[in-house]
C-alpha cells in the first residue's frame, strides 16, 4: 500500500459573470488531492462544485507549485475557470490554505 501524502483545504469565490440583473458569482470549498511531483516541486488537483444559484458550475483544475510561507509550510496558487453552465463561465483565482495547520 502506498503511503499517503498531504492535502490542502480551500475556500474561495469565483469572479463575477454576466451583466445587469444576472450578474453574480459563486462560492466553493473542498480539499485537494494528494501530492503530484512536478519539476522540483509538486502540485495538487482539485475537483468540486460551486454553490447553487439557479445553476452550479464544476471546478476541476491543477494547482501551481508550492509557495513557501515560513515554518516549513506552503500554499498553492490556483487560477482558471469553471465549466460553462447557464451560458457562461466564471474565472477564479485563489490560494489554498496551508497544509497541516495545527502541526
Amino acid at each position: 500500500m502506498q503511503e499517503q501524502t498531504h492535502v490542502h483545504e480551500f475556500v474561495a469565490s469565483t469572479k463575477l459573470a454576466e451583466e445587469g440583473d444576472d450578474r453574480h458569482n459563486h462560492r466553493f470549498a473542498g480539499v485537494t488531492g494528494e501530492v503530484i511531483p512536478k519539476g522540483g516541486s509538486h502540485v495538487h488537483v482539485l475537483f468540486t462544485n460551486t454553490d447553487f444559484l439557479d445553476h452550479h458550475h464544476e471546478v476541476g483544475i491543477e494547482t501551481g507549485p508550492a509557495i513557501p510561507v515560513g515554518n516549513g509550510k506552503h500554499v498553492h496558487f490556483v487560477k482558471g475557470r469553471t465549466t460553462r453552465d447557464d451560458g457562461h463561465v466564471h474565472k477564479l483565482e485563489f490560494a489554498t490554505l496551508i497544509q497541516k495547520p495545527l502541526v
